[in-house]
């Protein structure tokens, strides 16, 4: 060992976040977006259902009918 390190920890410095609309860089105050712009974006693509979660949905409708009986 080398009397460099001296068992400090090592400091690395933070990736920039970026806005995942447009990957510019994020801003407090919108964060994790760039702007109320980027944010409204995307507030509106959950609201038109746009995101979607994969999943089975056979399985969903097969639990709802069988509550029914």
């Amino acid at each position: 060992m080398t009397g460099e390190d001296n068992g400090a920890a090592r400091v690395v410095p933070l990736k920039p976040k970026l806005c995942p609309i447009c990957k510019k860089p994020e801003v407090v105050a919108f964060r994790p977006f760039c702007s109320k712009r980027c944010a409204d974006l995307d507030l509106g693509a959950w609201l038109n259902e746009s995101y979607r979660i994969p999943g089975d949905e056979q399985a969903a409708m097969d639990d709802d009918s069988s509550d029914e009986n």
